[in-house]
């Protein structure tokens, strides 16, 4: 992501600027950072945010916490609404260093929206920023990213073939031995906002290329460690 360009905020009366912006479907702001940290969240639709190779799908169960400074993405596959709070680094208790996941339950979104009326009074404002901090939960969940040679996976993938260079598996079982494949993470990414969207788990295999929907929720499960269902609730991994 290069030639990013800066998305300075206006400062607010506390720690919280609300901004909340439509985007059609297909549509992605170009690759940009803040000085300020952010979390954005998908008033209505279904959101996409992407940090190098790593995306995340963001239904209203869930947010992403986005530090001051990390050039990022955002954008929709279908028609959405983003919500994103600015939060001011000098103000802010919270100090995540990556992009960090969030739940959402129905109080935490109901003071986002709450904070994005411009008429709301100084003193409610600062009571409602307050306890959205205390709110901002972090989810273990990892993204679904398509990994590049980078990525720790990959990399154990070169270590074994250095290590014996005669061992007769291919790359692909290779790839099975450390749960990674290209097909798999493109697939899973497809599939998120279409399950964010409510389509049932069996439609969704078959759309994005499962034989079975048994099929699909195990390769779910192997790479994000949790079921559809409970990623999209927020729900901790078993």
């Amino acid at each position: 992501m290069t030639d990013a360009v800066v998305g300075d905020v206006p400062a607010g009366v506390g720690a919280i600027v609300v901004g909340n912006f439509s985007l059609e479907s297909g549509q992605w702001f170009v690759p940009h950072s803040h000085p300020q940290h952010q979390l954005a969240w998908a008033r209505r639709g279904v959101l996409g945010v992407s940090v190098g190779d790593a995306y995340w799908v963001l239904p209203r169960t869930r947010a992403l916490w986005l530090p001051a400074g990390v050039v990022h993405r955002t954008g929709a596959t279908r028609d959405a609404v983003l919500c994103s709070l600015y939060f001011a680094p000098h103000r802010c208790a919270r100090n995540w260093p990556g992009p960090t996941p969030v739940g959402v339950d129905g109080l935490l979104a109901h003071l986002m929206v709450h904070l994005g009326d411009e008429n709301l009074p100084d003193d409610a404002r600062l009571r409602a920023e307050a306890v959205v901090l205390d709110l901002l939960r972090p989810l273990p969940a990892t993204p679904i990213d398509v990994p590049t040679p980078a990525d720790d996976r990959v990399r154990a993938v070169a270590d074994a073939l250095l290590a014996d260079p005669a061992d007769p598996r291919s790359l692909e079982s290779h790839a099975r031995a450390v749960g990674v494949s290209r097909r798999t993470h493109a697939r899973l990414r497809a599939a998120l906002p279409l399950l964010a969207e409510g389509q049932p788990v069996s439609r969704v295999a078959h759309t994005v290329g499962y034989a079975t929907p048994s099929a699909f929720l195990a390769a779910f499960r192997r790479t994000v460690g949790t079921s559809p269902g409970r990623y999209l609730k927020g729900d901790t991994p078993p």
